[in-house]
């Protein structure tokens, strides 16, 4: 019976990648490797991209892109966002969606030119604006470039246990990205196009839950078919004060 249970999760799972469909809510088990968590956010549901789905450091910053029936959310310039502590400008939350143990999944491309800090983000533990992670990928790594980060009142120190020399983000290319975070030890695992072996590692407890969301320290960049997987969700708000 959990054979056929298994086999069933797994069917839906690969039949939602395939065709673009969700179902939110559903006991739908993430990739390999993954725990087996709900599926709780996908982008590829009607308005789920919208971007009254999502807080900014700076609304004016973002649109919702529309090519070929595929929708991205794409960061289009530098916010007008000063943060209190040196950390990223650009940042677009999943609004009112906390969580704690989470795989979440995305296409990611990168917009603008190539030099070392080249770079996107994915935020995770999102308390304030002063409070949270961020996995920056970049062209280059070294102490504030291509490494998980922790925000926490004062500048951001890395905590990455291992890491890569960076990425090559390419022109217009889209790239996987997957992240696993487990509050029981405080594990976080990151996986860049392979999905078999992760780029960077981390174990850190210091925030156990917070808003999910995307950006740039200082670049433009598009992600698409986000996919969020969680044990549980609460609700949690989260307001940026523009630059004065």
């Amino acid at each position: 019976m959990r054979v056929l249970t298994s086999l069933i999760a797994w069917t839906v799972w690969f039949f939602a990648q395939a065709v673009g469909v969700s179902a939110v809510g559903a006991d739908v088990k993430p990739p390999p490797g993954a725990a087996p968590l709900k599926l709780v956010y996908a982008s590829t549901d009607a308005g789920a991209l919208e971007t009254s789905r999502w807080v900014f450091s700076d609304p004016t910053a973002w649109r919702v892109l529309k090519e070929n029936d595929t929708s991205s959310l794409e960061l289009t310039n530098q916010s007008n966002y000063k943060p209190l502590v040196r950390s990223p400008f650009n940042i677009a939350l999943l609004s009112n969606l906390a969580v704690g143990s989470f795989t979440l999944e995305a296409e990611l491309l990168q917009t603008s030119r190539e030099y070392g800090h080249r770079d996107l983000c994915v935020f995770f533990g999102f308390k304030s604006p002063t409070e949270f992670y961020y996995l920056h990928l970049a062209t280059a790594a070294d102490n504030n470039a291509h490494n998980i980060f922790l925000v926490n009142k004062k500048p951001r120190a890395p905590v990455a246990t291992e890491t890569t020399k960076g990425v090559e983000w390419g022109q217009n290319i889209w790239h996987k990205v997957r992240i696993e975070r487990r509050i029981e030890d405080g594990s976080v695992a990151v996986f860049f196009d392979d999905m078999k072996k992760p780029i960077m590692k981390a174990r850190d407890q210091t925030f156990t839950k917070g808003l999910v969301g995307f950006g740039s320290f200082d670049d433009t960049g598009r992600f698409r078919n986000i996919r969020l997987y969680a044990d549980k969700t609460d609700k949690a708000r989260i307001s940026f004060s523009a630059s004065p």
